[in-house]
């Protein structure tokens, strides 16, 4: 049965399918939400996401814990290998660290496919800040699993809100 809501994927361009994919993972990923992440940048292969430091990111040593350039970096990885209908995962991933980000920073981080295989790929991420300085660098390699992204089962926060309709039976 298929949802007249889903679009042809066959007959949507690469770029429109990227789009199409990214729109339909956000909607299903709180976490990118609710660090305030945003989708600046979609195409085949590539993400650019953003974020602005805030101060609940700020550690001890009064710059953005590692942990939350390490999940911009990730959740643009995501978006990037997840941009042909395939649901793919990460494989595995490193991030070196090279200027800290501060309170206020926009941080923005930009993912390209370096390679990618039938189950496998490898993608860079830079995250730089407002300034253009390099923050940190990030590889991650993806692994394809079974299933597609647009055909994904509806999760409680884009499920209907509507009950199905049932008709009584006769007394």
């Amino acid at each position: 049965m298929t949802d007249l809501n889903t679009p042809l994927t066959a007959e949507m361009t690469p770029q429109q399918l990227a789009e199409a994919c990214a729109e339909s993972m956000y909607r299903r990923d709180t976490a990118t939400q609710a660090l305030g992440i945003a989708i600046e940048h979609i195409a085949p292969g590539e993400a650019r996401l953003g974020m602005t430091v805030t101060a609940p990111m700020i550690q001890g040593h009064d710059s953005c814990h590692g942990g939350y350039i390490f999940a911009l970096a990730d959740s643009t990885f995501a978006f990037a290998c997840n941009t042909y209908d395939a649901v793919t995962v990460a494989q595995g991933c490193s991030i070196e660290y090279v200027t800290p980000g501060k309170l206020g920073d926009r941080l923005t981080a930009h993912a390209r496919e370096q390679s990618r295989g039938r189950r496998t790929g490898v993608y860079d991420i830079r995250i730089e800040n407002q300034r253009g300085e390099l923050v940190a660098l990030f590889r991650g390699k993806s692994y394809q699993v079974r299933g597609t992204l647009l055909a994904a089962p509806a999760t409680p926060q884009t499920a209907p809100q509507t009950a199905p309709q049932t008709t009584p039976a006769s007394a």
